[in-house]
């Protein structure tokens, strides 16, 4: 089981919930669209609020109030 991540908290609109890349527990991770594959544990779970476009990401998507 997944801590809640301060995405969720904030409500990201772009927040899509957890996956299990392999159909299990072991591999569950956040999602959002901006990372599909999982999000970066510094924007789920530490201090960046993910305010701006990082080069890791394929997108230009960004925290969006819900």
């Amino acid at each position: 089981m997944l801590l809640e991540p301060e995405c969720f908290k904030r409500q990201c609109k772009n927040y899509t919930g957890v996956i299990q890349p392999d159909g299990t527990e072991m591999t569950e991770t956040n999602a959002c669209k901006a990372y599909p594959a999982g999000i970066p544990a510094d924007i789920a779970y530490g201090t960046d609020k993910h305010l701006r476009v990082r080069s890791d990401q394929g997108n230009r998507i960004i925290f969006e109030g819900g």
